[in-house]
């Protein structure tokens, strides 16, 4: 694990420290069969266009590009992610390093449900433990993000169950080979190639072209970082990938639409 992958995740385990309780596998199913069912992320991901598919990233800043919107409201980004033609939300919820909250992805959700169409959204985190997946179930989220280099394989293993549980999807997050097998193992039905190197923080799509073709036929494959241009889209989606997770470009665009249309005419 990179040193600054290890600061973040050691960060995160203190953070929930005083969270922590046993969340059973029934209580999470008890509560997904009660609330309202999120739609589908794993659905949007595989367009019935063909169409590559773009999960648009909400994302104040974070530890590679510094402040990149800091004062944006989460509901204001995703109605014009939703406008522009977005497949899925990603809400990043850390404070430390990213500044956002759980209170953006609940706002988020929550205007979906009161003006429809809902788009999916992912709960980018560094999840460590189920309460963390209950947290995400209670404010709206249709899948988790698992950081496969950042955990040890008792851990993926509890929150894949977790999701499964609340009813989520969970997108595994790889950097290498011996991360995809892993992944693999443990059931994996939705995998991201984060072509970002945590340790250096330099982007390098050739990641996404070399791992994505490995990937089980019938895994949904996301190329996720260091996405601007509608040739970065053409480079990963030729790889094989169903979608492209983006937020940097995104969040600065003046015209998101006009981003998303250039990434799908690849």
């Amino acid at each position: 694990m990179s040193d600054k992958l290890t600061e973040i995740m050691a960060w995160k385990r203190q953070e929930i420290a005083p969270l922590i309780r046993e969340v059973s596998l029934p209580e999470l199913a008890a509560y997904n069969a009660m609330a309202p069912k999120p739609p589908s992320f794993a659905a949007a991901l595989r367009r019935d266009d063909g169409k590559l598919a773009v999960i648009a990233e909400i994302k104040r800043r974070s530890p590679s590009a510094g402040a990149i919107a800091s004062g944006i409201a989460a509901p204001d980004q995703a109605i014009k992610y939703r406008a522009a033609g977005a497949s899925a939300l990603s809400v990043l919820t850390d404070e430390k390093f990213f500044g956002g909250t759980l209170d953006d992805l609940t706002g988020v959700t929550s205007l979906f449900r009161q003006n429809r169409p809902a788009v999916p959204c992912i709960r980018k985190d560094f999840m460590v433990h189920p309460i963390q997946v209950l947290q995400a179930r209670e404010a709206g989220a249709s899948a988790i993000l698992i950081i496969v280099r950042a955990l040890n394989d008792d851990e993926i293993a509890s929150l894949f169950a977790a999701a499964k549980m609340a009813g989520l999807d969970a997108l595994f997050e790889i950097h290498n080979e011996s991360e995809l097998d892993r992944a693999v193992k443990h059931g994996a039905k939705i995998i991201g190639v984060n072509n970002r190197d945590l340790a250096i923080f330099k982007c390098d799509l050739g990641l996404s072209e070399r791992l994505i073709p490995l990937f089980p036929k019938h895994v949904i494959a996301v190329s996720e970082s260091g996405i601007f241009t509608g040739e970065d889209a053409a480079r990963v989606r030729r790889a094989g990938a169903h979608a492209i997770l983006c937020g940097e470009a995104l969040m600065k665009a003046p015209d998101p639409a006009a981003l998303i249309e250039e990434f799908q005419r690849t």
